[in-house]
């Protein structure tokens, strides 16, 4: 009778890591991965952090990117204001995988900020 060979599970192989997105505090699903940069690219920022797609698509909704170089480069800055506080609490709630579209703010349109 042949014996069984039971494979193991090579030593070396690492499960994937969950990665938790500083906004909303959920998991982030591979599909719903973006890269955000702090101080954006076009201003000379490197550093980026990963973010829900939804999450990094309501900050560029909200904010300009000379706002977001000056004053919102960071997570925590950007959970200090106060749409973004309540955008966070709001999809903090739903399933990792939720995404629904995003409209410019009221507030870019009234202050007038087109593209940057």
């Amino acid at each position: 009778m042949a014996r069984k060979h039971r494979e193991k599970v090579p030593e070396w192989y690492k499960p994937p890591q969950e990665v938790i997105c500083p906004i909303c505090g959920r998991d982030i699903p591979e599909d719903q991965r973006d890269e955000h940069h702090l101080v954006p690219k076009s201003r000379g920022g490197r550093v980026t952090q990963t973010l829900h797609r939804i999450c990094h698509r309501q900050i560029h909704a909200l904010f300009s990117e000379a706002e977001l170089e000056t004053t919102y480069a960071s997570a925590e800055a950007l959970l200090s204001h106060p749409e973004m506080a309540k955008f966070a609490a709001w999809v903090s709630r739903k399933p990792p995988g939720f995404f629904d579209g995003t409209r410019r703010s009221n507030r870019r349109k009234e202050k007038g900020h087109n593209r940057w």
